[in-house]
């Protein structure tokens, strides 16, 4: 398939598309006039590519784990690399949720302030 194409399906930007193939992620055919061609499978690895972005993983790290994971091949490294990858992910959501809790307290207090005109004190702001 067409760069088009598989922008529409996976509903990834052609631009995204390019970089990805520049990164080493993503790989493509070329015709004789040049145009990208895809395999069918290019989907579903686009698809896991962004599922990888969004989880906080970088392109490198990403380089280094879609091969064993778009072949089958499996390795106690990789399981490791993922376990670790995984770990990163729970301590982020943990500080994120550390972050919330300081902003809900934030907005409490400021929501107070606006209704009574009371000064934010520190204890109030968290």
């Amino acid at each position: 398939m067409r760069i088009g194409e598989l922008a529409r399906r996976t509903g990834v930007s052609a631009r995204a598309l390019r970089y990805y193939e520049q990164q080493n992620l993503l790989h493509a055919e070329r015709s004789s006039s040049g145009q990208r061609h895809y395999a069918d499978t290019a989907v579903d690895q686009v698809l896991l590519i962004q599922q990888l972005y969004a989880a906080g993983l970088s392109s490198r790290t990403i380089g280094e784990l879609t091969p064993h994971l778009i072949n089958g091949r499996a390795t106690p490294a990789l399981l490791g690399r993922l376990e670790v990858e995984r770990d990163h992910l729970r301590q982020s959501i943990i500080e994120l949720a550390r972050t919330e809790q300081h902003l809900d307290a934030v907005i409490s207090a400021v929501s107070a302030n606006v209704r009574t005109g009371a000064v934010c004190t520190r204890e109030t702001r968290a």
